[in-house]
């Protein structure tokens, strides 16, 4: 584990420890990548790999999956409520940290997240396979869900302008400013309009994590988000485009730095960006 001054390093496992527990039958490892293709060129042995764009992913609406099929993926993954699962992935965790929010959304009990990811994984040389894995099938029941964690659009508009509240915009300068509707990487597609939503504090998800892709120090990490307004004592949400560079910060945000009150917009910028009369700011 990380010895840190966070919140809680219990829900940090280095890589070393990842790989000392690789045929631990309690820990089932899930990789949950950007790149979809990225799990079949080679994944941690026994490793589950989810699709971010299916599996976490209402097919019909735009939501996150509902309650039944949640228990069936986790059931699929042979994770049962006594289950240690330990998240990582490509882009220093993006959607390794969606999917750590969806757990702790649907009440999972026992989630971590791997510092660094896959790409700390694959720079150290550790074990890589192309085998499938084969894990027993279980019955997952969710026992409660964490309905605080997570914004809804009349969430954000009710809070605007409100000083006990905080908006983060995760999102790169070029995004919040508007002159692009999405990262440079990936399609220009989701929203009808760019901005930011007024008020939001732009503090790019990326600032919280060091070269290798591990999370900077607490102190570090509260000098970031503390230096533009973003502090403890405030009722946040977090937001980005599709939700989930902003469940890599409010990981950060709730369980590195101890925020009692944050929460994750997963709507983000392509909901906000389209609705009719909704206020946006541009500079």
């Amino acid at each position: 584990m990380k010895e840190s001054d966070y919140a809680h390093p219990e829900l940090l496992v280095d890589t070393a420890w990842a790989e000392d527990h690789l045929k631990d039958p309690d820990v089932r490892f899930v990789e949950v990548d950007v790149d979809t293709t990225a799990y079949e060129t080679g994944h941690i042995p026994g490793a589950v790999g989810w699709d971010w764009k299916h599996d976490t992913q209402d097919q019909v609406r735009r939501d996150i999956v509902d309650q039944e099929t949640f228990e069936e993926l986790l059931s699929g993954a042979g994770i049962s409520r006594n289950t240690e699962v330990v998240l990582y992935g490509d882009n220093d965790n993006w959607f390794a940290a969606f999917a750590f929010w969806l757990l702790d959304y649907y009440g999972h009990p026992n989630t971590r997240l791997m510092d660094g990811g896959r790409k700390k994984w694959v720079h150290e040389g550790r074990p890589l396979t192309t085998d499938p894995p084969e894990p027993e099938q279980s019955r997952y029941h969710v026992e409660s869900t964490q309905w605080d964690l997570r914004a809804l659009r009349n969430d954000v508009l009710e809070g605007l302008g409100k000083a006990d509240r905080a908006l983060v915009d995760v999102r790169s300068p070029q995004e919040f400013s508007g002159e692009l509707l999405a990262p440079e990487n990936l399609p220009q597609e989701g929203s009808q309009r760019g901005g930011h939503i007024p008020g939001a504090a732009n503090i790019t998800w990326s600032q919280a994590v060091a070269e290798d892709g591990t999370f900077k120090s607490a102190s570090e990490l509260r000098e970031i988000y503390e230096g533009k307004g973003v502090s403890p004592d405030k009722d946040v949400i977090a937001y980005c485009r599709i939700g989930e560079r902003s469940s890599h910060t409010w990981f950060v945000l709730k369980h590195l730095l101890g925020y009692e009150h944050v929460r994750n917009y997963d709507g983000s910028w392509t909901e906000w960006g389209s609705v009719i009369n909704v206020p946006i700011e541009k500079p």
